[in-house]
């Protein structure tokens, strides 16, 4: 079994073309072709975290966290998203998608309110293990055209409070910034 270092975290801005060509690589495999282009845009912009192998410098696992912004009860939160959680078919089941979670976890610690993401059911039995929780209230954005309900994601919504903060009030409606493909 291969040892691989811990998780370098980077801005998309600080990592090199051949870089993110590697990431976006590893994310379409891992998704079977199914990381569309809108997904790989919901995942810059923001911080990564990411195990190279130490043979040959390869993506083996990525995590990213964008900041995003929710309307609660009237208030702007500041959260950090968690997007393109992904680990190469022959590194799965060695703890690497938990090291690139818990290093997401810390940067929500540091800089926002709330981490939240959606996850696939493949993903969400890593998440619900980690703490995360199911959001229970409502799910909308505001779209181009004023409140967009989000009845889908519902289910799908997994929330986790920064450390020391507490959960929002889970029976009021979290409203997402509006964004191009999958809005969560």
């Amino acid at each position: 079994m291969t040892e691989y270092p811990a998780p370098r975290t980077a801005h998309t801005a600080h990592l090199e073309s051949a870089e993110l060509a590697a990431i976006r690589a590893l994310l379409d495999d891992a998704f079977d072709g199914d990381f569309a282009e809108e997904d790989w845009d919901h995942a810059l912009g923001g911080l990564h975290a990411l195990i190279t192998d130490p043979r040959d410098g390869s993506a083996v696992a990525h995590g990213s966290l964008v900041p995003r912004r929710v309307l609660h009860r009237g208030h702007s939160l500041r959260i950090g998203y968690v997007e393109a959680v992904a680990v190469r078919a022959d590194a799965r089941r060695q703890g690497l998608a938990g090291r690139i979670m818990a290093t997401l976890e810390d940067l929500v610690d540091r800089a926002y309110v709330l981490g939240a993401l959606s996850a696939s059911d493949a993903g969400a039995a890593l998440y619900a293990g980690r703490g995360w929780q199911v959001w229970p209230g409502g799910l909308a954005a505001l779209g181009p055209t004023g409140v967009v309900p989000l009845p889908e994601e519902e289910g799908t919504t997994y929330v986790r409070p920064a450390l020391g903060r507490t959960l929002p009030d889970p029976d009021a409606t979290l409203f997402f910034d509006w964004r191009d493909g999958d809005v969560l």
